[in-house]
């Protein structure tokens, strides 16, 4: 019988591990939050992630649970868990993805580098925190924010009232995250797996390009990278899925500031959008990591295959008509890109594919990445 994964969530990350898990042999599985999302390939159900009665009843069909995103509840995990079902990342390593205060208190607990940080309850507390940092902070909420969502900058303690109002009115109460507004020369990523059984393996650092909170394009290796940042990249990386018991895939998204330090941003506990690029550009791409490390296999050589790759997101897609009908001219003008594309339907702003370039040459490919995306676009 072949080993058999389920991944709880419809969206492209689960679409882009079907063909890894085809060629390993492994029987893969979704649960997707609606019919016609982008992992519909494999979607054998069809439910709410909130409900534990239907994603029970998704995990008795398979050996190991994994995940598309970390919205997944914790009393839903811990049904699963109580349940004898294998949840990886488990129920203790996601919620320091799903609530990132309780992620900036375990960081400091292990030492890692981070922004000066406080949980803030109200307008004041706000404003204490702007008079010592400068007057302009980063304000988030602690839960459900990602590409650029729930993040904002402030220059005064009344302009997240709004945010504390609708905590005054959630029964469960809580705060805000507030942290330095960091000065940075750059934006990195590294991606480490790691298996149940401690096998850690560790990818290139990236640099990763962000355009109205949203990753729009990933540089592999990063340039102008110094041995001293790859070993503490690494290091940070390895050092986190440790400590937070981290199983399958893990992104840590770095600030490097201007004076050469690393600082830990974000994490993500799955794979990511700083590791397309491995698709095409690495040995063994995340998704592929991803399935091994969640089954307790031998993890994957991450190794590039070239020396530099480049990922362009195709964000929004044409204003009218699919995304199809733009493939004969990008792939008739560069038969060197690849393209990846998630089933969705265009709209602005909106993640609707992604093209990699890999070769010798980085202006080269980073020109034709950039070139063969432009042609999604109006």
């Amino acid at each position: 019988m072949p080993l058999r994964v389920g991944v709880v969530g419809g969206g492209q990350l689960a679409r882009m591990m079907i063909a890894p898990a085809v060629e390993l042999g492994v029987e893969i599985s979704v649960l997707a939050e609606d019919e016609g999302m982008a992992a519909s390939l494999a979607a054998t159900a069809v439910g709410d992630y909130r409900d534990a009665d239907t994603v029970l009843a998704f995990a008795r069909e398979v050996d190991v649970v994994t995940f598309d995103h970390e919205h997944v509840p914790q009393d839903v995990l811990g049904a699963l868990v109580d349940a004898g079902v294998a949840v990886r990342p488990g129920p203790g390593a996601l919620r320091f993805a799903q609530d990132k205060l309780l992620m900036r208190a375990r960081l400091e607990e292990l030492g890692m580098p981070q922004p000066d940080w406080a949980a803030v309850t109200d307008s004041a507390e706000l404003q204490r925190f702007l008079d010592a940092h400068g007057g302009r902070a980063v304000v988030k909420t602690p839960r459900g924010g990602y590409d650029g969502k729930g993040v904002r900058v402030v220059e005064a303690g009344t302009e997240a009232d709004d945010w504390f109002a609708a905590l005054a009115e959630d029964a469960r109460g809580g705060a805000l995250l507030v942290e330095e507004l960091v000065d940075f020369s750059r934006e990195l990523a590294q991606q480490v797996a790691r298996r149940p059984s401690g096998q850690i393996r560790a990818y290139p650092v990236v640099e990763t390009v962000q355009r109205d909170g949203v990753c729009a394009e990933v540089i592999a290796p990063a340039p102008h990278a110094s041995e001293r940042l790859l070993e503490v990249a690494e290091r940070i990386g390895v050092g986190i899925a440790e400590g937070l018991d981290v199983t399958g895939m893990l992104a840590v998204e770095l600030f490097q500031t201007t004076d050469e330090r690393l600082l830990v941003n974000e994490l993500a506990m799955r794979p990511h959008n700083s590791g397309h690029w491995s698709q095409d550009g690495a040995v063994t791409s995340q998704f592929e990591q991803h399935l091994r490390a969640v089954l307790d296999l031998p993890l994957g050589d991450p190794s590039p295959r070239a020396a530099w790759a480049v990922m362009v997101n195709i964000l929004g897609g044409p204003a009218e008509g699919p995304l199809d009908a733009r493939f004969p001219s990008a792939l008739h003008e560069y038969p060197s890109a690849k393209v990846h594309t998630y089933g969705k339907s265009p709209r602005p702003g909106r993640k609707v594919g992604h093209v990699n370039t890999v070769g010798d040459d980085l202006d080269d490919i980073a020109y034709e990445a950039r070139a063969a995306a432009s042609h999604f676009l109006d």
